[in-house]
């Protein structure tokens, strides 16, 4: 997986001696992760890490582990998600708690569009939202993502369907 770097952020592989221990405290907090597919316990965040290695390998492409510039730390995941089973690629991200707010979503996310638009050429790409989810909501329409429908998200339920350009 490409290596990319942002004014404040490195995009690059998963570490699971660095990331497994702040992404299994993220997905037990039930708040944080209500709009991810939900709480999971350590063996399933595990999994989750393996299966976002594993759909590099697949696809070759998939999420960044997101990291902190200025500290090394942990900050969250964004790329491209296609499993299978999922109607079209999708430009995914979120970040652990304590690192919401500071803008990163947007500036992790901006990067990836770019990378998947211009370097994977990928045609066709979406963000599939939870209704509620606000804070997604507001980072994809700053991307320049459109509104584009609804869709059943396999077992996640209804969500917006925000197509880029």
């Amino acid at each position: 997986m490409k290596r990319i770097e942002t004014e404040r952020l490195i995009l690059r592989n998963w570490k699971e001696e660095t990331d497994l221990e702040p992404l299994v405290t993220y997905y037990a907090d039930e708040k944080a992760v209500r709009f991810v597919g939900g709480v999971k316990n350590q063996e399933e965040a595990w999994r989750l890490m393996a299966s976002y290695i594993g759909h590099f390998h697949v696809r070759g492409y998939s999420y960044w582990a997101v990291e902190e510039k200025s500290t090394g730390n942990f900050a969250g995941a964004v790329g491209i998600w296609n499993s299978a089973f999922w109607p079209e690629p999708e430009l995914g991200f979120w970040l652990i708690t304590e690192k919401q707010g500071l803008g990163y979503a947007t500036e992790a996310a901006e990067k990836c569009l770019d990378y998947a638009l211009n370097q994977l050429n990928i045609k066709s790409l979406v963000s599939y939202i939870n209704q509620h989810n606000s804070a997604s909501i507001k980072v994809a329409l700053k991307l320049g993502a459109k509104f584009d429908g609804e869709c059943q998200l396999l077992n996640f339920g209804p969500h917006a369907i925000y197509r880029y350009k």
